[in-house]
């Protein structure tokens, strides 16, 4: 209409038809504001639809009848799309609220922190392990406790922090590890804290009565023959009515009496070896460290060894994953370490055919420092594993038990730490751990 009117009043204008121009020049304009409000009208519409759902309101709904078929369709399009965002909107609602739920009852605390200390979310774990509420900034944790501010404002990502709280009802062990999540282009902190305390004190326990079992197994192990060996001697010189005469004790009884202290003093002597090992267990002496070179500590570990029986039965192989590794320990020490756990494996290698016992050396991947005994033994069953580290456990028909647990003792008086794997009659590997 608008190229159809404005046809006619170029032919008018050229015919010096200047009324009829004038009023067709109108008519046009007249079409034009038409045609901006029809405009105006649509994007009235959009904004409005828009802004609703800006506004979370997904009630608004247009007319698809009565209209244009072009007002129609877009109604149409606009109601769907209403639809569809609704459920999304909805679902996400849900889910968002369904996680929301999972970290209120989560028993390990959560909070997230931008990079000026504000607090973005915390769920009520946090408040209640850190005693403090609502938390809206990590200066609020002074509060509480300096140390535990400090440890917030400069814990990095990927880290894993112990600390002790006290109130004025408990003290609690906590656990703090730190990461990192990108939200709508901002770096925050994720921190999460779970309280350990119950989880010491059950291996506490539990630690304790393993130890309490083993000493009571073998003290009454030696303590048993004493006392039936004792009766025995008491009864050749004692009867129901009091102390034999020296005429009544003939040569077998002085002979047998001999032979019963004999036991008596060997079942006392390892009574007080086993004792004595006790004490060297209780009595680590604090490591005196220095830089140690690892390819000559294996080296020397290698020359101390080679006098050990069956060593030339199998080979010894030492792999290095990093060249000129160095760790900060008592040489001593950790030399101790490595033999005790060489003779184990060389033990364990008796009546294996190919028997190979490997030193591995290297980083991983978190950084840490490690040396690996691994040989292909007849390794450790999986019930007895997790006790091999108990102070005084042996299976071996001699020696004291203590070897291993002192091994573990030394390692975390060095900030390390000694763990085992072990397939039976594939591979068993024992790796020492350095920071």
């Amino acid at each position: 209409m608008l190229s159809l009117t404005a046809l006619i009043f170029a032919f008018l204008v050229l015919k010096d038809m200047y009324i009829l121009s004038a009023l067709i020049f109108l008519f046009f304009a007249l079409q034009t504001a038409f045609l901006i409000k029809y405009v105006n009208h649509i994007n009235r519409k959009i904004a409005y639809f828009f802004n609703s759902i800006k506004n979370e309101d997904f009630t608004l709904q247009f007319p698809e009848k009565g209209n244009s078929k072009t007002f129609n369709e877009l109604n149409n399009s606009l109601n769907v799309f209403n639809e569809v965002f609704q459920k999304v909107y909805l679902k996400n609602k849900a889910q968002e609220q369904y996680y929301q739920e999972i970290l209120k009852q989560a028993e390990i605390g959560i909070l997230t922190y931008n990079n000026k200390g504000h607090i973005l979310f915390s769920n009520p774990k946090v408040e209640k392990l850190l005693n403090h509420t609502p938390l809206n900034h990590i200066k609020q944790l002074a509060q509480v406790d300096n140390k535990l501010y400090e440890l917030f404002n400069t814990i990095n990502p990927f880290e894993r922090k112990l600390f002790q709280l006290t109130n004025e009802r408990e003290t609690i062990q906590l656990t703090i590890k730190a990461s990192e999540i990108i939200l709508n282009n901002e770096v925050l902190k994720l921190i999460t804290i779970q309280d350990i305390h119950n989880e010491l004190d059950e291996r506490e326990t539990d630690s304790w009565i393993k130890l309490i079992r083993v000493l009571t197994h073998e003290i009454m192990n030696s303590v048993t023959p004493i006392t039936s060996i004792s009766e025995s001697i008491l009864g050749y010189y004692k009867d129901n009515n009091g102390i034999l005469s020296t005429t009544q004790i003939d040569e077998s009884k002085i002979h047998n009496t001999a032979k019963g202290l004999e036991v008596i003093k060997n079942q006392g002597n390892d009574l007080m070896s086993f004792v004595q090992s006790y004490r060297s267990f209780l009595n680590v002496p604090a490591p005196d460290k220095k830089i140690i070179k690892v390819d000559e500590l294996l080296e020397k570990v290698k020359v101390l060894m080679s006098q050990e029986i069956d060593f030339n039965l199998i080979s010894f192989e030492i792999h290095s994953n990093y060249k000129n590794l160095e760790i900060y320990a008592d040489e001593k020490q950790i030399t101790q370490i490595l033999i005790n756990l060489c003779k184990n494996a060389i033990q364990a290698l008796t009546e294996t055919k190919n028997g190979a016992l490997v030193f591995i050396t290297g980083f991983t991947t978190d950084g840490k420092k490690y040396i690996t005994i691994q040989d292909n033994g007849s390794g450790i069953h999986p019930d007895i594993i997790n006790q091999i580290f108990v102070p005084f456990y042996t299976t071996k028909k001699e020696g004291t038990g203590i070897g291993l647990s002192l091994s573990k003792q030394i390692m975390h008086l060095h900030g390390g730490n000694l763990s085992v794997r072990s397939i039976p009659d594939q591979e068993t590997s024992f790796t020492l751990f350095f920071e």
